[in-house]
């Protein structure tokens, strides 16, 4: 039980890792593209635009939380 707990973890770390909002996007971005791809539309674009998004947020938020640390 203690071994799958601390795989279960791992994956969390990994793929929420320190940025819990930019997780959160590309789920959503995925299930965007997945609803429009369901409806027969093209959703390739979806997913360069929302990834750029929250890298500029990502960095944004790093940047001013190193600017009151500083």
């Amino acid at each position: 039980m203690i071994r799958l707990k601390g795989f279960f973890t791992g994956v969390w770390e990994f793929v929420v890792g320190d940025d819990w909002r930019s997780a959160l996007g590309v789920v959503l971005a995925l299930a965007l593209t997945a609803l429009l791809a369901d409806a027969g539309l093209s959703a390739w674009w979806v997913m360069p635009p929302v990834v750029i998004g929250l890298l500029a947020l990502s960095i944004r938020r790093a940047a001013k939380g190193a600017s009151h640390r500083g």
